[in-house]
């Protein structure tokens, strides 16, 4: 069926409810039985009831032999990272990433662009007893945060316009282009941002672009420098920073980025 508008669009009413039921799940890890479902997303158990039972004999979904209730399997989580370019990015980064975390003491997360947000698709802790890390598949604001600006300062002028516009509909609120021209510009300027935490106390953000072998960026990797009062602190923000630089090129370079 082709709906009106000035844009063709096709239904696929099982597919339809199928994504919505993955999106639904995504957001309860202690999952959900068949009529929780059909209740939050407005439709009726008999709509879902057989998507829902074909989804888990394609493994996609795992049902509870205790409580029935159905949650997202992992193979969603390997048909994703064997069908992008992900998988490719994690490989390359994760020697640098570990190397990182090991010279400075702080943890590191790579971020990936996804419509109006961030991904965090990897991570590294601190080796230490304390530290401050994120969590894989965390939503980092694209507009606000250290690792955002980088890949919006790095992307062409029409993809980042249509990642800003992805996150103003994501979040129900314009952008001040104006405000977040001039940051952008501060970035490419710099090559990197580093800037203390819109969201923790203590923590400097610092995050830098990598690049593919196609010169188009493809991530930011970002320490969110803890600074310790104790004296106990390994290596200072600027010492850190020139690290982080240091692993980025490299990762780019496996990456086969050649630049101009």
């Amino acid at each position: 069926m082709v709906r009106a508008g000035s844009k063709k669009t096709y239904s696929a009413p099982a597919i339809e409810k199928a994504f919505e039921i993955i999106e639904l799940l995504s957001g309860r890890p202690e999952g959900a039985l068949v009529s929780e479902m059909a209740a939050d997303l407005g439709r009726s158990v008999g709509e879902l009831f057989r998507i829902v039972v074909v989804m888990e004999q394609l493994g996609y979904l795992r049902r509870s032999e205790v409580t029935d209730r159905y949650a997202v399997a992992y193979k969603l989580l390997d048909v994703a990272l064997r069908s992008t370019p992900s998988q490719d990015l994690v490989r390359a980064a994760m020697p640098e990433m570990q190397m990182l975390a090991r010279d400075t003491v702080q943890s590191c997360h790579l971020v990936v662009p996804s419509r109006g947000h961030g991904l965090v698709v990897a991570r590294e802790e601190s080796p230490a007893t304390r530290g401050f890390a994120l969590k894989i598949g965390a939503h980092i604001d694209l507009v606000q945060s250290c690792s955002g600006q980088v890949l919006l300062a790095f992307s062409n002028l029409n993809l980042a316009e249509r990642m800003v516009r992805a996150a103003e509909e994501e979040k129900g609120a314009e952008v001040d282009r104006s405000w977040l021209a001039d940051r952008l510009a501060t970035v490419r300027r710099l090559g990197y941002d580093s800037r203390k935490s819109p969201i923790t106390f203590g923590v400097t953000d610092i995050s830098y672009p990598i690049f593919g072998f196609d010169r188009i960026v493809v991530a930011a990797l970002t320490i969110p420098f803890l600074a310790l009062i104790d004296g106990s602190q390994k290596m200072d923000l600027d010492a850190a920073r020139e690290k982080l630089r240091a692993a980025t090129a490299r990762i780019s370079d496996r990456l086969g980025y050649e630049p101009g």
